[in-house]
């Protein structure tokens, strides 16, 4: 049975934002999605002592606490690390690919061009987490 899936979903740019937002309204997965702007806002909601999202998708590229230092602060943490964190960004740089595999994330997806492609990677990734068996703290 597919089970709902709790999102943070964590980008500064408000064309991406719409678009992961119209992409999961057309998807069939259950989910509740919260947004954070940059790192230091995902941070905040993570440690305001609520229910921690199941799936991170994070964006490298941010204003503040950009992804790579916000994935290293998440995974020293006892109480954050298991969350799985999906990079979902547009840097095909192999430095960056290979710095996130190494600090722990559960996958590293390019950003396509074309919406439909965009839409397809998406519904793969929920999918796939929405069968799992999450760690809930």
């Amino acid at each position: 049975m597919i089970q709902e899936l709790s999102i943070l979903f964590i980008e500064d740019d408000i064309v991406e934002t719409m678009k992961m937002n119209r992409t999961i309204n057309k998807l069939e997965v259950p989910y509740k999605i919260q947004e954070a702007k940059n790192g230091e806002q995902a941070l905040d909601i993570l440690n305001k002592g609520g229910e921690l999202p199941d799936i991170i998708l994070l964006d490298l590229n941010m204003p503040k606490i950009n992804g790579l230092e916000f994935l290293r602060i998440l995974k020293d943490d006892e109480r954050l690390k298991y969350i799985p964190t999906i990079v979902l960004t547009t840097s095909n740089n192999r430095k960056d690919v290979l710095e996130c595999y190494r600090i722990g994330i559960a996958g590293y997806i390019l950003k396509p061009l074309k919406y439909e492609d965009y839409v397809s990677k998406i519904h793969k990734v929920l999918a796939y987490w929405s069968i799992n068996e999450l760690i809930k703290p």
